[in-house]
């Protein structure tokens, strides 16, 4: 009879135990994802003559490795385009419309200034190497492409919204191992040179995003 007892102890403990707390969790996590996006402000000259603004959209994702719970290492990849209008050479006539691509791709080190996993606010800073892959198209005319090396910086500061729903936060880490959920904000400057018929142009500028970091 003990026996028994014994085994249906073991059968029922493990349903009737409560589910671990995220809080109580002691190993730290060893990935970070983020997905963001925002307003590109390119220092290419007369960007707004072309293209009606001086800013365009910017989106971009990155997946980044802990080394530790400060310094991580990471790669990014973006998108930025826009629309414009094209002008004919020698009398400025509009000649067709243009579309503008940027792809850069950011190899980086961040440092992120955790002193607790309960922390709701995080600054963090960092940069390193871009390469900007560019295509420029214009209507009736040939695609212009290539890519230049340059650099990134970027610093924000991320949001925990863990305790905005605990539990919430406890069973999403149950069901995909998502230690902590951050919004962030941040802004990022980049500098790519790249040669063209009026001198060398920076291809990068100034960006202003916000997104969603996952920790992992």
């Amino acid at each position: 009879m003990k026996k028994i007892i014994l085994a249906l102890a073991l059968i029922v403990f493990p349903a009737v135990a409560p589910a671990a707390d995220i809080d109580q969790i002691q190993e730290r996590p060893h990935w970070s994802f983020e997905i963001k996006g925002g307003l590109f402000y390119p220092d290419i000259p007369d960007w707004k003559t072309y293209y009606g603004s001086d800013r365009t959209t910017q989106y971009g994702a990155a997946l980044a490795y802990k080394a530790t719970r400060r310094i991580e290492f990471g790669i990014e990849g973006g998108y930025v385009k826009d629309t414009g209008r094209g002008f004919a050479p020698g009398h400025g006539r509009p000649a067709g419309q243009v579309t503008y691509e940027l792809f850069p791709v950011n190899l980086f080190v961040l440092f992120r200034g955790v002193v607790s996993e309960n922390q709701w606010l995080v600054p963090y800073a960092g940069g390193g190497f871009t390469r900007m892959y560019y295509r420029e198209k214009v209507e009736f005319q040939d695609t212009i492409k290539g890519h230049a090396d340059g650099y990134h910086a970027r610093a924000g500061l991320q949001f925990l919204l863990d305790g905005l729903d605990r539990s919430a936060a406890n069973n999403f880490y149950l069901d995909s191992g998502v230690y902590h959920t951050y919004l962030f904000t941040e802004a990022q400057y980049s500098r790519v040179m790249v040669n063209a018929t009026s001198g060398s142009v920076n291809l990068g500028g100034m960006g202003y995003l916000a997104g969603l970091l996952f920790e992992f």
